[in-house]
């Protein structure tokens, strides 16, 4: 069994059409910690020493937030700051991440095909990540492909909410019960709205 780690950041939850109800998902699945950093810091006076056991207790990290400006709300920037210190996180005796696995769950505005070579960002959305990858290069973690909702604008419309949500609970479920294919997750460019198959080990959940 692995234990997950789901940091969550939106700085308007109350506006969250999305990010909140996958929030609401992902705590109510057995096995996962989810934390809501505006909620626990809303004065951003993060807790560096509850942080970084949380870090250590946990097998699998994931960040949890809108795509904004092509990358993630402020306050996990402050985290990243403040938590992930040399002498933890890196550097000759930081060794606390190493062999953990990191994830981006996330929403993004557009639709899919605006993340590619040709579209409106001329780059796919893993690659427009690649601060959070080299993080976790740094920290000697295995960085997974993405788990994102594209158009999330039009999502309640286009009544796509509860199959994202499904295939969210579904998703922690394989991580819990160590039936995700972390290899394959880690060289895949992003994971799709619905898990594919072969991203489950065993049967599917």
């Amino acid at each position: 069994m692995a234990k997950v780690l789901v940091l969550y950041a939106h700085p308007r939850p109350d506006r969250s059409e999305i990010n909140q109800p996958l929030f609401e998902t992902a705590k109510g699945v057995q096995g996962v910690t989810a934390v809501d950093l505006y909620a626990e810091y809303p004065d951003f006076d993060i807790r560096v020493d509850v942080e970084q056991e949380r870090l250590r207790t946990h097998d699998i990290i994931i960040f949890q937030h809108p795509f904004y400006w092509y990358s993630a709300p402020s306050i996990m920037k402050e985290w990243q700051d403040l938590v992930l210190e040399y002498g933890f996180a890196y550097g000759l005796h930081g060794k606390a991440l190493v062999g953990k696995s990191f994830m981006n769950v996330t929403t993004a505005g557009a639709k899919p095909e605006a993340y590619s070579a040709d579209g409106l960002n001329h780059s796919d959305i893993r690659s427009l990540l690649a601060p959070f990858e080299k993080t976790a290069d740094l920290c000697e973690m295995r960085f997974l492909a993405p788990f994102v909702m594209f158009g999330a604008g039009r999502a309640l419309e286009e009544n796509r909410l509860n199959v994202h949500r499904n295939a969210y609970d579904d998703l922690l479920k394989a991580m819990v019960a160590d039936r995700f294919d972390l290899e394959k997750a880690a060289k895949a460019k992003q994971i799709s709205d619905v898990l594919d198959d072969f991203i489950l080990k065993g049967e599917a959940v």
